[in-house]
């Protein structure tokens, strides 16, 4: 078992990360034209996009697994800083850690994405909100008349004072 197995389930997370941002990036452009269409097609790709990634972090986690028993490492954490660590052959372990920076910048980024995605989404709600309350009076509108309007003291017409 070889370190490459290692670096290629690597490269496939790399892969799928960047088409996940690619679909972030499109969903800003949707949510601003507020095509709703358009967005749940989107959510449909991005679903996709989601079920492979959990099908690829399982096989990189596998392919760890397998480097360190054959290599006959035991780690109680395999992280990647460990594992780097525990690799001998600088190619591989230059390789490694080039697509590990690569992917950890990816994540970064669609992380800004989505949270930039939220916030449009959360404004655009509340602009919907804003207008089915201006399209719906409330009930104090509907009467004619101003019932809070201040009480003035009725005058008599006899003049008490005199």
């Amino acid at each position: 078992m070889s370190v490459y197995a290692m670096i290629q389930a690597m490269e496939k997370l790399l892969k799928l990360h960047e088409g996940l941002l690619d679909a972030a990036r499109k969903k800003t452009d949707i949510v601003k034209e507020g095509s709703v269409e358009r967005l749940q097609t989107l959510l449909v790709k991005e679903h996709k996009y989601v079920q492979a990634l959990e099908q690829a972090e399982t096989n990189r986690q596998k392919a760890v697994d397998q480097w360190l028993a054959h290599a006959g490492i035991t780690l109680k954490q395999p992280t990647m800083t460990a594992v780097l660590e525990t690799i001998t052959d600088d190619r591989a372990k230059h390789d490694l850690e080039n697509i590990a920076v690569k992917l950890a910048d990816t994540i970064t980024q669609l992380k800004q994405q989505e949270q930039l995605n939220q916030a449009l989404i959360r404004q655009s709600m509340q602009f919907v909100e804003l207008s089915l309350d201006m399209m719906n009076p409330s009930l104090s509108h509907m009467n004619y008349g101003d019932k809070h309007a201040p009480v003035s003291p009725e005058r008599s017409v006899f003049d008490s004072r005199a």
